[in-house]
């Protein structure tokens, strides 16, 4: 059996998730750079970002990684594309777009649709995390409540996966929420260490009941461009 220090270096991968126009680009943009534009421009099939961090451990020393931000299509017909990249992830970020609606009611199917997709081994304990963006717009533009994100929250995080009617199905983990805006930097950097602690637990929990070939190694990361563009484009 396999620990955090036999990988020559730690990887986590996240997958961002949520409609076109929601900002995904632009908050990973504002992470990893440091930068905001609002040039738009979608995203096809999958791009990622990386960023080196250190993040509290399963057992709350420190250890550095690398999270792996993978923003994925919006626009539906380039979401075939996307869904490519779901597996292996540690964490799962569903962004909505607080003076759109539409988009927040998507969420659940965003959930359902990695859930399906990404084969995780158990999703009752996959940890996703709910960012609310574009909150620097003005009160009288936004559409979605705080007390609707806070139900949907309780409604995803209490539910139980799986749609056998199975009422013994294990409780979901309470799924985080964080009112975000990429353009006014507003709980940017605090939603994406919450995600980058969450990451590093589910992988190093999936180490824990992994058995791995000693002469295998994991010090690359995955490097796929579907344009070979760079990290510097908005792709919101």
């Amino acid at each position: 059996m396999v620990t955090i220090s036999d990988r020559k270096k730690n990887i986590l991968k996240v997958i961002i998730l949520g409609d076109s126009g929601v900002g995904k680009t632009s908050l990973i943009q504002r992470y990893v750079n440091g930068k905001y534009t609002q040039q738009y421009k979608a995203t096809i099939g999958a791009d990622f970002s990386t960023k080196d961090v250190e993040v509290e451990d399963i057992n709350g020393g420190k250890a550095t990684a690398t999270l792996q931000i993978w923003d994925t299509a919006g626009q539906e017909r380039f979401q075939s594309l996307g869904v490519a990249f779901y597996r292996g992830a540690d964490c799962c970020i569903l962004v909505y777009d607080v003076a759109n609606e539409k988009s927040f009611a998507k969420l659940k199917t965003w959930r359902d649709d990695f859930i399906l997709n990404s084969n995780v081994s158990n999703p009752d304990s996959f940890p996703f995390i709910i960012l609310a963006n574009k909150m620097d717009i003005d009160d009288s533009k936004k559409q979605v409540s705080t007390k609707q994100a806070n139900d949907l929250i309780n409604e995803l995080s209490n539910g139980t996966s799986g749609d056998n009617g199975d009422s013994s199905s294990v409780p979901k983990k309470t799924i985080p929420l964080f009112f975000t805006s990429a353009k006014g930097d507003l709980n940017v950097e605090n939603a994406f260490k919450e995600v980058a602690r969450k990451a590093l637990q589910q992988n190093q929990y999936q180490l824990s009941t992994t058995m791995f070939d000693d002469d295998e190694d994991f010090s690359n990361a995955i490097n796929i461009r579907l344009d070979g563009s760079s990290n510097d484009s908005c792709q919101c």
